[in-house]
């Protein structure tokens, strides 16, 4: 085996995906957060020396009015430089503490201050280092009573920034620096373990998967928390022991399909052979129970090819504007004698018309298999109650017998395939058991709802609810 083949059973694939996305992402978000906000803080410091520097420049421009005010010329600072140091001193620290070290220190430097009068002419402080610099250099008027009588020039913080140690920003930047690599170290942690979470889990459904396609539906998956991988879980597990029930009712269908078979055919080769040896003649009444088994057999296999076209929703159904009361009152006359013979007395509650889209023989073929249901399990005599009410916009048909009932865990499994309450396969207590499945069927072709609940005359209450046709639409139709 390669190690291409054998890397899915050690490593997910899917988890490797995640791991490389989510580190990229964060990757990715850490370095655009560093470069935002070392533009910041160059860009917002750069601000701050600019607001601090025209704060400082001002405060002296207004401290050397006073002093000229006071002295009336520029002559005193012309013949002492030593006393410019001291008049910036006092003018921006005043007191007697000494000036705050670093960086707000370098922002008070006399040098970076330059007087001229007012004609123009140096006073005081260091000329720039090139002509560049002198040009770059701002400069406020000094005013004494509405006169101006000098010209107060200063750095702005680009140059002090050119000759400023930058160890504020180093500071930061590293800080910053290090906070990224923190987010980049705890980003590679959170990416290795999810991707290791969710690809175990991943390919725990995978693995899973694999064996229901190969037909394993005993396989479940573990349910845990509220999340949507718990849910994938939970469908799965559905979908699992649906695919189980459906084999084993596919099993059992296959198995009561040829019990259901075998009988019929074994009283075929009896009578056969018992006419071949002589034994039974071979006359009009031998003819006549062999016709009668294979009648039989003609009906199950027409009944099983309806059911079959029914799941592959290839059944033939006509559907058309139909008065499902004249519908059920005319089965229901024809079927007087019947129930007459079966000793079965019928009541009827059935007001028309009753607007439906119907097939007229799909539902007398319907109505003929809850007859021979009710014909058959009712005890004698009987009573078989047929109403129609219109609830809302559907129709709802209630047909009620009498006893025997049916327990109340068995009513869900009544329309199922070759399914009896007694459990036996014993054909004389009813027919193939397909009637009440192929009744559910064409319920269904019709658009309608068929439900089973006790009965108030002791024994079954099939409910059949029918979507009515409006009378705009009915109108419409027959024009």
């Amino acid at each position: 085996m390669s190690l291409r083949d054998a890397l899915p059973s050690a490593v997910s694939r899917l988890g490797i995906k995640l791991f490389v996305i989510i580190l990229v992402v964060n990757v990715a978000i850490s370095g655009l957060v560093f470069i935002a906000i070392s533009r910041s803080l160059d860009q917002g410091f750069i601000e701050y020396l600019d607001r601090t520097q025209t704060r400082r420049a001002e405060t002296l421009a207004n401290g050397l009015a006073e002093e000229w005010a006071w002295r009336g010329d520029w002559q005193w600072l012309r013949q002492s430089p030593r006393a410019w140091h001291h008049v910036v001193r006092r003018q921006l620290w005043p007191g007697d503490a000494p000036p705050p070290e670093g960086i707000e220190r370098r922002l008070g430097d006399p040098k970076d201050f330059v007087l001229h009068d007012a004609e123009g002419l140096p006073v005081i402080g260091l000329p720039p280092d090139n002509d560049l610099e002198a040009a770059e250099l701002r400069w406020l008027p000094i005013l004494s009573d509405g006169e101006q009588v000098g010209t107060l020039g200063y750095r702005p913080p680009q140059q002090l920034m050119a000759r400023m140690d930058r160890i504020f920003l180093s500071q930061q930047r590293r800080n910053l620096a290090i906070i990224v690599a923190a987010l980049g170290l705890a980003s590679l942690l959170l990416a290795g373990g999810l991707s290791w979470w969710l690809g175990r889990r991943a390919r725990g459904m995978t693995l899973a998967t694999r064996r229901l396609t190969e037909g394993d539906y005993s396989i479940r998956l573990t349910e845990r928390g509220r999340d949507e991988l718990s849910s994938l879980s939970r469908d799965f597990n559905v979908l699992a022991a649906t695919l189980e029930a459906s084999r084993e009712a596919r099993s059992r269908w296959v198995s009561d399909i040829a019990h259901e078979l075998r009988t019929p055919l074994a009283v075929l080769r009896g009578e056969i052979e018992a006419m071949q040896d002589g034994i039974r003649p071979l006359d009009l009444d031998s003819l006549g129970s062999l016709a009668q088994e294979v009648g039989q057999l003609e009906r199950l296999v027409a009944d099983l090819r309806l059911l079959s076209q029914s799941d592959a929703g290839a059944l033939e159904v006509q559907l058309a504007p139909l008065d499902l009361a004249a519908s059920l009152q005319a089965r229901l006359d024809e079927a007087g004698s019947w129930l007459a013979d079966t000793d079965v007395t019928l009541e009827t509650d059935i007001a028309g018309p009753a607007w439906i889209r119907g097939d007229t023989q799909r539902l007398r073929q319907l109505w003929t298999n809850l007859l021979d249901n009710t014909c058959a399990y009712t005890h004698t005599p009987g009573r078989l109650r047929v109403s129609i009410t219109e609830v809302g916009d559907h129709y709802r048909v209630c047909w009620e017998d009498s006893a025997p009932g049916v327990p109340e865990a068995e009513l869900p499994r009544l329309t199922e395939r070759l399914y009896r309450v007694e459990g036996s396969r014993n054909r004389a207590s009813g027919g193939s058991g397909l009637g009440l499945s192929i009744a559910m069927a064409l319920a269904r072709a019709h658009g309608a709802e068929m439900s089973a609940s006790g009965s108030s005359l002791g024994g079954l209450c099939w409910t059949l609810t029918f979507p009515a046709i409006a009378e705009n639409q009915l109108r419409e139709e027959d024009a």
